[in-house]
């Protein structure tokens, strides 16, 4: 795999193989819960790392505190060169839904149980989720992770489901080691979060271009395959491989800041997904699907 190197100009940067693994899909429904096979689940974080993953993106709010747990038991004591990037800024109630947990004590408290579950000692990356029309403004839930920054409980800080203009806000405050939003093949613009608000995608890709921030994409699979028989169908069929490996491996292509973390809960589909790092694209075959 390629690689790509986070906060590159920072006293800590690094640096991580360029295919990582999203950890929501092991948990239960509604992404609530225990995974329905809680041993394939374990086997999948191990199968991954030996097959050269070193960035795994999980959340406290997975589960509820089901991903962190997966991983501290699968993973831990953690090989030197593995990145655990978190989340936090959410929340989930007893019937499962999303909720903003963004005051600067829920942060703190969010960021204590990811060291807990997770335990370390530092968080070495986390995502700041933005969750809506907050009460909290943004300027003040950022000035509450830098704080911890300081402090040395969070090493490198990133956003989460940002507008370009969530973004400058962030840039104008301190350094953004890393952004995570929705992207994929067949959406790139404007996308809806899934919570009643819209994110940037391609917008918000240029400005990490810019800076040189890696934008880590999330549901690139689900919601970024396109319908049967276009372009991506067509490619997929006649180099062999799925539509799902040959999003990725787009992804990849596509810019060289993108960090892709296709997810499953399935050890067949993890190392179908890994096999698109080996896929190559020429300029003509990346002209063709547009």
């Amino acid at each position: 795999m390629s690689t790509i190197t986070i906060a590159p100009n920072s006293a800590q940067p690094l640096t991580v193989n360029r295919l990582g693994y999203g950890t929501m899909r092991l948990t239960g429904p509604q992404i609530w819960g225990e995974p329905a096979d809680r041993p394939q689940a374990l086997e999948i974080l191990k199968t991954a790392i030996e097959s050269g993953v070193t960035f795994l993106d999980t959340a406290d709010y997975y589960g509820d505190d089901v991903t962190n747990r997966l991983i501290m038991q699968a993973l831990h004591p953690y090989p030197q060169n593995l990145v655990i990037c978190t989340k936090v800024g959410a929340t989930r109630k007893p019937d499962a839904s999303w909720v903003p947990f963004n005051t600067p004590a829920n942060l703190r408290t969010s960021i204590e149980n990811n060291l807990r579950t997770l335990k370390q000692e530092q968080v070495q990356l986390v995502h700041l989720r933005l969750m809506g029309h907050s009460a909290v403004p943004l300027a003040e839930q950022l000035g509450a992770m830098f704080e911890m920054q300081k402090e040395g409980m969070i090493q490198h800080v990133g956003l989460s489901n940002v507008s370009p203009e969530d973004l400058e806000t962030g840039l104008a405050m301190g350094e953004i080691a890393t952004v995570e939003n929705m992207y994929g093949y067949a959406q790139r613009t404007t996308l809806n979060d899934g919570h009643g608000e819209t994110r940037g995608g391609e917008e918000v890709l240029a400005l990490c271009e810019q800076h040189g921030i890696p934008l880590v994409p999330f549901f690139s699979l689900i919601h970024g395959l396109p319908k049967a028989g276009d372009k991506m169908a067509e490619l997929a069929r006649q180099r062999g491989v799925s539509e799902a490996q040959l999003n990725i491996a787009w992804l990849l292509h596509k810019s060289p800041m993108l960090l892709p973390i296709p997810g499953t809960s399935s050890l067949a589909h993890l190392r179908e997904n890994l096999q698109a790092a080996d896929i190559k694209l020429s300029a003509e075959d990346m002209a063709y699907l547009g």
